[in-house]
């Protein structure tokens, strides 16, 4: 990273002298000042509520254009990953920053499924919940504990513990997901099957019990795995970000990932998906299909409370091109399962159909988004809403760890300190109590 030959300069109206900044030119994406040492030479921050308009780090990793609708792994557009790679293939690309080849690929699949049993003691600190805990407050507790049975590899510093780490992890999130979910429903744990796919694991660790066979459905198994690849990163949001910061401090990859789990739990984050199904559901209980057309002239009311969950994006200005992807997923699995005339379905299609029509979404380009597809396909599949955001946990745990390890490998990195514009009270004396 160099800085480009053309300089911004600041200047200021009440007669300081303006001062140049360096520019710096990105190989794709908007050009950024550089406001490093704004304060050692005017004495002012920069105010920026959100970091909607700062750049906190430099980065390979992922690339969005929200105008455009692109979403780059390392690259590669999301539409030919999700067509010629599994969820594996893209965590190699991301950690390492190439897709394997046949060789790196099956060493890879092998060193992931060789880490997928939990320690034995976890089932007894999952028995520290109640059976009704919500899973993303059981994750965050499950995920920080890694750090207490794996002390070989808590050295953030050490380029080897954060390998051995980030592979611990990849591994054990589906098998801490399944185990959350079976906690919650009385049901035994399901030890891990490394002649499956990662997916395909996953599910038979989330449905199968020990009284009878289970056999993995193909369909359900693609689908999950093409859930856990748009999921994957996307870069600096907000559970990315506490990542970056937590780990900033030099704290151990497992605490930082539970830092990136508990932010993800929010409902403007990673809870989206489980706000667009029970908003589909508040629509069935109000009288379904039928009373869709009062449920949008409440939507399209100034003066209503009603949300429509699910749709729009804060970044993708236009289509999300995760959800035209998942949105294949999402009519394949319904029609592979019978459940296009399921009620709940029925009312989601008809509610994606009038979006995807009305001038008054289509204009505000309040199109269907990856939440939306992916909370529908969870469902149909038998996932529990409340379970959502740990299987997006699941997915974007790779994200986490190859943007924490590009973080810690920056030279240019520190302890994140962001500034504030004061806005209380001046130093005053206090009063003895009697004079109050």
């Amino acid at each position: 990273m160099s800085p480009s030959d053309v300089k911004a300069t600041l200047s200021f109206s009440d007669g300081s002298p303006s001062i140049d900044l360096p520019l710096y030119k990105g190989s794709i994406g908007p050009d950024v000042i550089d406001i490093r040492k704004l304060y050692a030479q005017t004495g002012k921050f920069t105010y920026d509520p959100g970091f909607l308009s700062t750049a906190s780090c430099n980065s390979t990793i992922t690339y969005i254009d929200g105008d455009k609708g692109e979403l780059l792994y390392r690259g590669y557009p999301i539409e030919q990953i999700a067509q010629s790679c599994d969820f594996l293939d893209t965590c190699h690309l991301l950690l390492y920053g190439d897709l394997p080849n046949l060789t790196q690929r099956d060493d890879f699949h092998k060193l992931v499924a060789n880490h997928t049993m939990v320690n034995e003691q976890m089932q007894f600190f999952l028995r520290g919940f109640r059976r009704d805990a919500h899973p993303m407050a059981i994750m965050t507790g499950l995920v920080g504990a890694l750090s207490a049975f794996y002390h070989d590899s808590t050295d953030i510093n050490n380029p080897q513990h954060r390998e051995i780490s980030a592979i611990r992890l990849i591994a054990k999130m589906p098998t801490l997901v399944a185990m959350a979910y079976k906690y919650s429903v009385g049901q035994p744990y399901m030890y891990p099957r490394n002649n499956l796919s990662y997916a395909g694991n996953f599910i038979h660790m989330m449905f199968a019990t020990p009284c009878e066979d289970y056999t993995v459905n193909p369909i359900i198994e693609r689908a999950l795995d093409r859930i856990f690849m748009l999921h994957a990163d996307h870069e600096q949001n907000a559970s990315t970000s506490t990542v970056r910061l937590c780990g900033s401090s030099g704290t151990n990859p497992f605490a930082a990932i539970a830092a990136g789990v508990a932010c993800l739990w929010g409902p403007a984050h990673g809870g989206a998906n489980e706000a667009a199904l029970n908003m589909l559901e508040d629509i069935q209980k109000m009288g379904g299909a039928e009373r869709i057309g009062d449920f949008i002239r409440q939507v399209k009311d100034k003066n209503s409370t009603v949300k429509l969950m699910g749709f729009g994006h804060r970044v993708y200005k236009n289509y999300d091109p995760r959800a035209k992807l998942m949105r294949e997923t999402c009519h394949e699995v319904l029609t592979a399962l019978g459940l296009h005339d399921d009620p709940l379905f029925k009312l989601a299609m008809t509610l994606e159909k009038i979006a995807l029509e009305d001038d008054y979404f289509v204009s505000r380009k309040l199109y269907p988004n990856v939440d939306f597809y992916s909370g529908i396909v969870q469902r149909a599949i038998g996932i529990p809403v409340g379970l959502f955001t740990a299987v997006f946990a699941l997915a974007r745990t790779v994200g986490w760890i190859a943007q924490l390890n590009e973080m810690i490998s920056d030279p240019e990195y520190k302890i994140g300190r962001p500034r504030q514009l004061f806005v209380g009270a001046k130093a005053r004396d206090v009063v003895p109590i009697a004079l109050r």
